[in-house]
């Protein structure tokens, strides 16, 4: 007899409102994405992100990194209570801490981040005023796979917005957002659905690399 498919099972990390988060169950919610959110997990206990998990009854834990003796430690400690939720895949949405490599290594694969740039350009902090600082035409977001190098694990899929005249950081950044989350939603269906796959250091669709990011247009993701 073949075995019945199970609903993939993901740990969030946040540390702020946990529009993304809200993005995921909203999608959830209404059969768009075949998923389950097991655990909500992030760096302040007092996160919106968190009470946003804990009033659709998804347990939700904020471990404070100062309670911690080193970041090492912390590390730990938060990847130890992500376990034991047996996720299936770990989102990073909006999570703003630097997650080492001895925490990293055991879920290669299987950590994915959205990042608001057109990476590899403006990792790190500040995209959008580094962005309008640097005068370029298109900005956007990203969702990686992630690794020790900041915000520098492979490309899965990006989407792009154009930069307009007058722009300021904060104009850019709405707009930004608002092509996240069909961002995170596409690409989480494809992972969910196991097309999307990580070997060695490639993204994979359908069992053949990308030679590029998937692109968002009209809320599908293209090659």
């Amino acid at each position: 007899m073949a075995a019945v498919p199970t609903t993939p099972r993901l740990a969030v990390l946040a540390s702020g409102r946990g529009s993304n988060l809200q993005a995921i169950l909203d999608a959830i919610g209404d059969g768009r994405l075949d998923a389950r959110v097991a655990g909500v997990f992030g760096d302040r206990p007092k996160a919106l992100a968190l009470e946003r998990a804990r009033d659709a009854g998804i347990p939700a834990r904020g471990l404070r990194p100062r309670d911690f003796a080193s970041r090492q430690d912390y590390d730990a400690a938060l990847f130890a209570a992500i376990a034991a939720v047996e996720p299936d895949l770990i989102v990073c949405a909006g999570y703003m801490r630097l997650l080492g490599a001895a925490a990293i290594e055991p879920w290669q694969g299987r950590i994915i981040n959205i990042h608001p740039s057109l990476l590899p350009a403006f990792k790190g902090l500040d995209t959008h005023a580094r962005a309008l600082e640097a005068g370029v035409a298109e900005h956007g977001a990203s969702l990686h796979y992630v690794t020790a190098d900041l915000d520098g694990g492979p490309v899965i899929a990006q989407a792009r917005v154009a930069v307009h005249h007058g722009d300021d950081a904060d104009a850019l950044a709405a707009r930004v957002l608002a092509v996240e989350h069909p961002l995170m939603l596409a690409t989480l269906q494809l992972l969910c659905a196991g097309r999307v796959n990580l070997r060695d250091t490639r993204v994979e669709l359908d069992g053949q690399p990308l030679q590029a990011p998937l692109q968002l247009a009209s809320n599908r993701l293209r090659a």
